[in-house]
């Protein structure tokens, strides 16, 4: 098994972000993506992948814009969304993947 397909089975809710260190809307989601994970870091996964250093990764997981965010409940891709993701929204994915979280 890959180190990907083991992550998104790590724990029961795992949060996935694609980004490109030259995406400008990337650079804005990055605050956010450390405010998740100084929140939440103890209960859920989180696992963040450049989309350069991981080509195939990207293209396996059809990645097509950036930042791509990826909520996985017990390894299920439960919810995807592209583009500059207002930090509330990707907590109430995470918290429904967790029932409540």
């Amino acid at each position: 098994m890959n180190d990907y397909a083991q992550n998104i089975k790590s724990s029961q809710v795992v949060l996935v972000e694609f980004f490109a260190t030259w995406c400008p809307h990337c650079q804005k989601m990055m605050p956010v993506m450390a405010e998740i994970r100084e929140k939440l870091e103890d209960k859920i996964g989180i696992f963040q992948y450049d989309i350069d250093k991981y080509e195939q990764l990207s293209d396996d997981n059809k990645i097509e814009t950036v930042p791509t965010f990826i909520v996985y409940s017990r390894g299920k891709e439960v919810w995807r969304r592209s583009g500059e993701v207002d930090m509330e929204v990707i907590l109430n994915k995470l918290r429904d993947a967790a029932d409540g979280l």
